[in-house]
Order: C-alpha cells, then sequence, then structure tokens
C-alpha cells in the first residue's frame, strides 16, 4: 500500500475515534452494564473499522459503520456461553438458597385450588380459572365474556369465598 492514502486513512479513523468513541463507549456500557468490556469491545470496533479500510472497503457513514460493528461484537459476547464461580457470584450479592420448602408448599396449595375450582359452579369456575389460572386481569375477564366490569368483580369475590370455604373443610 502507497504511503499516501494510509496517512488518509489514519486521519478518517482518528477524526471518527475523537468524535465517536465516547458515545460508542456509553452505547455499549448500557448494553452490557460492564465498562471494561464495553471499552475493549469499543476499541475491536475500530480496530475491525481499520482493517476494513486498510483492505480497500468504503464506508459512506462512518458513525453507522461503527455502530453496527459495535452491537454485532456486542451480540457476540451475549451468545458466549458464560460460567461463574459460586465465589464470584456470592461476591457480587448472590445467596444461594437452601430450601425450596416455601415454593414446594405454593406449587401443592395451587393444584389444591384447581382441584378445589373444579367443585364450584359453572359461572364461579370460569371467572376463578381465568382470574388466578390464566392470570387475566377484570377487564380482559370482561372483553372475553361480554359481561361487565362490575359483574366481573363480583363474581370473582363470590368464587372467591365459595374457594375459602372449600379450602377450610
Amino acid at each position: 500500500m502507497v504511503q499516501k492514502p494510509k496517512i488518509s486513512l489514519q486521519a478518517i479513523l482518528t477524526t471518527a475515534h475523537l468524535n465517536y468513541e465516547k458515545k460508542l463507549n456509553i452505547h455499549a456500557f448500557f448494553k452490557l452494564q460492564d465498562h471494561a468490556l464495553g471499552e475493549d469491545l469499543v476499541q475491536d470496533a475500530f480496530i475491525k473499522t481499520w482493517k476494513y479500510l486498510v483492505k480497500g472497503g468504503k464506508i459512506e457513514i462512518m458513525r453507522a459503520f461503527l455502530y453496527h460493528i459495535l452491537n454485532d461484537l456486542i451480540v457476540d459476547e451475549y451468545r458466549k456461553h458464560k460460567t461463574s464461580s459460586l465465589n464470584a457470584l456470592m461476591e457480587k450479592g448472590f445467596e444461594p438458597k437452601t430450601g425450596n420448602s416455601e415454593r414446594l408448599l405454593n406449587i401443592l396449595d395451587g393444584k389444591a385450588m384447581i382441584i378445589l375450582i373444579k367443585q364450584l359452579p359453572e359461572k364461579y369456575q370460569k371467572v376463578m380459572r381465568m382470574r388466578y389460572v390464566q392470570e387475566l386481569s377484570i377487564e380482559e375477564m370482561a372483553l372475553l365474556t361480554g359481561q361487565t366490569k362490575n359483574a366481573i368483580t363480583v363474581q370473582a369475590h363470590r368464587g372467591l369465598e365459595k374457594l375459602k370455604a372449600l379450602y377450610r373443610l
């Protein structure tokens, strides 16, 4: 390569670095939540841009090109299989739970409630399933059934009272 075009390429890349590096670092930080890794990826983006320019590539809009390369590098970083040691996780504040008894009881209670819902009268079964199994809002339930929100709210309340009575037995 002739010396003159190489100097021109250096000037282009230096100008781009001065104009866009800070914003690229901010963009990378918000995507990765890691300053050091973001800065490394921004530098990698500039290196890849330099290699592309040296090979004779044409760049019409430098800013868009740099962001495109940086986003590709961020996606590659996301796709990497990350393994973390327990000690590293604990340093960041992770506390492993020793027992799942509360979660297990919630699951068992939920299954018992589904069985009890089947014992309710038909009009309460439908509302209770939509509310607590499908987790629909009152508005969504009203749209699906064609009833008013007030009617659905009353049915949900009465169904819940009947369900509590069945659960106590």
